[in-house]
Parts: structure tokens; C-alpha cells; sequence
């Protein structure tokens, strides 16, 4: 049915990788773009594409990339009439019971063109989000590549391209069993053949001169939710009546992508993975379903950075020393906003950062224990999880002060008449539940102002 079958990359097992990327390191990683092993911390063994390897002169290690967004949207352009690529769709609905009420199996171009549209939408959105909160890239461990492991059963399912109906049941048990949700779900699965088209040297693609094809499935779980109450125009009667409650499938709340397409080529050894809640991943499901080690989610990661930076600093975890950590990380992302991926940071980046805000050698120690502790060892934390660019939140039990990032130099603090406070200058309009306010003097003299703060202020120029 398909000759460009005969054109699938070969992607070799692991397990026969391994000698090879342990011969030459270095050598492997820069010159030897097709080969897709390399050796993690020196330690470990761990399969990735080669072109998401990024070597950092600087700071002389490899670097996990992540997926890019140009790679997903080249897949999302396939979810379209005119560039479909799927072959095939298969559906469970699920009530609250977790009983299976209604199952789909036929071809997706069988569909109505109306129906085509709507899932077009949910497939699309399946690959939407931004990369690190809604879509990670997680590896298979090597044990789930081999039989009866979940990457090996996702390989046969794929293979079979959900023509085997025993294959689907089992997928759909599996989901059921492991998936937490009280309430009804429609459980989406299709099988897609897309032949990869060449690009030439300035980036145009070549239909002509395709030499492989990706072929994958994608599964996409919707909360079912009865539509709301209310009342509706009847235009056959001429009259408004009581509408007519439906139950309407909605946009994902998890979806998956297997295999992974990475520089444009299929990677047996991942799957790309798709929270709508971008601080609930769902680990157990991760767990049981893939066989994958859940990364943290975007909430996560901010508050391991956070407790990383309170228990590291400890008590000289100061105003100024934890505002200069945030101004140096949004200078880092403004600094890269131009590049495909997010900035990533490990654990030795890290602790750089810190040693750049002035953390004393002392508080530094003990950060790798630290890190560990808080994010794991062998954790990434991507810069706009931990850190906000829009504004900086400072709070008080009492009082909430959103500031923007860029004028964060103006809120200082000071002890007056013994007691610590934030100072912000009040300079311009000033505007009290919408209301513009006068605020008295609108120039006072320096030597007014600082009259009773000039001592306090030299008692705490440790940015206390």
C-alpha cells in the first residue's frame, strides 16, 4: 500500500550502540553527524540524535537540546486536507466507571469532512504549548526497548498500524487502568505515513527527493463534558426553548507522539509528551504507560529552584542577592529569544549562576547535594520555568508588588525609624483603584527625604 515503506530510516538498538560511542566521545558527537550515541557524564549510556547535541566551548560539555519547534511544526502541518498523511483512527469512549461505552475503528479518510476538522483541531493541539511546560521530549529506559517492555509493545502497535484489534485493546486497558480521572474520556488513536521531503541548501523542501518516510502513531486522551444548560432559539418551531444537553469531546488533556521526530528523522528511543496542566504531568501514568521517568513539570522546577535558592543561601538569602540571580536569568533568555529552543540549565550552570550573583564559596559546598535533593541528579531546569519575565512578584504577608522586570532597579530597601522596608520612588502619574492621585510634594529636596535615612541606609548596605 505504501512503497516508500521500503525507504524507513534504520535506527539501530541500543544496545548495539554502545561500544562505538564510548571509542571517541568528542569525536563521535562533531563529526559523525548520522551516529546517535553518546556517553552521559561519563558515566552512563544514553541514546539521543546526534544533531540535538550541542557542544558548548565554553563550558566544554555536551548539551541535551531539546525538541524543536520547527520539527513539531512540520509534523502540525500534517494535520491538514491538504497535507494529510494518516492512514488510520481508532477511539474509545470511557464513562466515569471506567467501562467502555463506544469504540471507533476505520480509515480517516472515511470521515466526514466536518469530522476531519474537528479532529485535525485536537491533533493539533495535541503538539501545541510551549517546549518544557506543555511538550517534554522524554527517552525510553533501555529495559522498555526490549520484549515486553512499553517501548516494544508502542513498536508493535505502530507496526501494526492499528489493524490488530487485540493490539488496541490492550493499549486502550492499559490507559483505563492507569489513567486517574472520575469523570468521562475519549481515548484517540491514529496511525500517520509521512514521507520526509528533502530540502535543498536554502531550506526548501524538494517533494521529489524524499529518501525516508516517518511512520507513527499519536494518542490523545479529551475530557467528555456535558455542555451547559440553557435556553436556545428552535428555528423550526419559531421559538425559544430549552436546549438540549450534549456531550462534547474537548481538547486534550494529555496526548503523545511516538516515535520522536528529531532533525527531521525518526527516533525509535523517545516520545514527545503533551500536559494541558502545565504543573501536573500525570507521573504515574508516565510511569505505567511509557515505561519514561516523568521530568519535572514547569511547576516543579520553579519550586526546586526556588528551595535550591533558600537552602543554599540560607540565611543570606537577601532581597538584593536573589533579585540579581532573576535579572541575570532574564538577561540569558532575552539573549537567546531568537534561538529555536528554550535555554536549559544544568546543575554545573546552576551553580555558576550563582557564583556570578556573589554566593560565597562556603554557601556553594554543599549545592550539589543540594540539587540533587531538590531537582534530581540528573535534571535540567529550563530558564522560563523558575524564573518570570514579564514581572517581579515581591510579597509580604500583607502587601503584593508586582514590578516590571526591566525597572526592577527601582524598588530598594531600607530601614526607616527602625523599621525594614521597600522603597519605591513615586515619580509620574499615580493611580489608586483606576483614581490618579496627587501625592503631596511633587519635588522634594533630596536632603528632606533622606534626612532620617542616611545612617539606616549605611547599616544595611549588605542589601539587607
Amino acid at each position: 500500500m505504501f512503497s516508500s515503506l521500503s525507504k524507513q530510516h534504520y535506527c539501530p538498538p541500543r544496545s548495539q550502540q554502545h561500544s562505538q560511542a564510548t571509542i571517541s566521545f568528542y569525536i563521535i558527537a562533531l563529526h559523525l553527524p548520522k551516529l546517535t550515541c553518546i556517553s552521559h557524564n561519563f558515566q552512563a549510556i544514553f541514546l539521543a540524535p546526534a544533531s540535538q547535541l550541542v557542544y558548548n566551548k565554553e563550558q566544554t560539555n555536551m548539551r541535551y537540546k531539546l525538541y524543536e519547534q520547527k520539527e513539531i511544526s512540520e509534523i502540525k502541518k500534517q494535520f491538514t486536507p491538504e497535507n494529510c498523511s494518516l492512514t488510520r483512527i481508532c477511539g474509545c469512549y470511557v464513562d466515569g466507571e471506567k467501562n467502555k461505552k463506544t469504540e471507533l475503528k476505520e480509515a480517516f479518510l472515511s470521515l466526514s469532512e466536518e469530522e476531519m476538522f474537528k479532529y485535525f483541531e485536537i491533533f493539533r493541539k495535541s503538539l501545541s504549548g510551549t517546549i518544557g511546560k506543555n511538550l517534554m521530549n522524554m527517552e525510553f529506559p533501555l529495559e522498555q526497548e526490549t520484549e515486553g517492555g512499553t517501548q516494544h509493545f508502542l513498536m508493535k502497535l505502530r507496526e501494526s498500524k492499528l489493524t490488530d484489534d487485540a493490539l488496541v485493546e490492550s493499549f486502550y486497558d492499559k490507559i483505563i487502568e492507569n489513567y486517574d480521572y472520575p469523570e468521562n474520556y475519549y481515548i484517540i488513536l491514529i496511525h500517520g505515513v509521512y514521507d520526509i521531503p528533502g530540502k535543498s541548501s536554502d531550506g526548501a523542501e524538494m517533494f521529489d527527493a524524499s529518501d525516508e518516510i516517518y511512520e507513527h502513531i499519536m494518542c490523545c486522551i479529551c475530557p467528555v463534558k456535558l455542555s451547559k444548560a440553557g435556553l436556545c432559539y428552535n428555528a423550526e418551531t419559531n421559538s425559544i426553548q430549552d436546549r438540549i444537553r450534549d456531550w462534547i469531546v474537548e481538547l486534550p488533556d494529555v496526548a503523545f507522539l511516538f516515535p520522536q521526530f528529531n532533525d527531521r528523522s525518526t527516533d525509535i528511543h523517545g516520545v514527545l509528551y503533551y500536559s494541558k496542566n502545565t504543573n501536573e504531568l500525570r507521573d504515574i501514568f508516565i510511569d505505567e504507560l511509557l515505561g519514561c521517568t516523568a521530568p519535572l513539570s514547569a511547576g516543579g522546577q520553579r519550586d526546586s529552584f526556588n528551595a535550591l535558592v533558600e537552602d543554599t543561601l540560607g540565611d543570606d538569602c537577601r532581597y538584593d542577592t536573589v533579585l540579581s540571580i532573576h535579572e541575570k536569568l532574564n538577561d540569558l533568555i532575552e539573549s537567546q529569544k531568537d534561538e529555536p529552543e528554550p535555554v536549559v540549565l544544568t546543575k554545573s550552570e546552576v551553580k555558576r549562576l550563582f557564583e556570578e550573583c556573589g554566593v560565597e564559596d562556603e554557601k556553594l559546598q554543599s549545592f550539589d547535594e543540594q540539587y540533587e535533593i531538590t531537582a534530581g541528579e540528573k535534571s535540567s531546569l529550563v530558564a522560563s520555568n523558575i524564573t518570570n519575565t514579564k514581572r517581579f512578584e515581591i510579597k509580604t504577608p500583607d502587601v503584593v508588588v508586582h514590578v516590571d522586570p526591566e525597572r526592577a532597579d527601582l524598588v530598594e530597601t531600607r530601614v526607616i525609624d527602625g523599621r525594614k522596608c521597600l522603597v519605591i520612588p513615586m515619580e509620574g502619574e499615580v493611580e489608586l483603584n483606576g483614581i490618579r492621585v496627587h501625592t503631596g510634594n511633587e519635588n522634594p529636596s533630596d536632603d528632606e527625604f533622606y534626612d532620617n535615612t542616611d545612617t539606616e541606609t549605611e547599616e544595611t548596605s549588605d542589601g539587607e
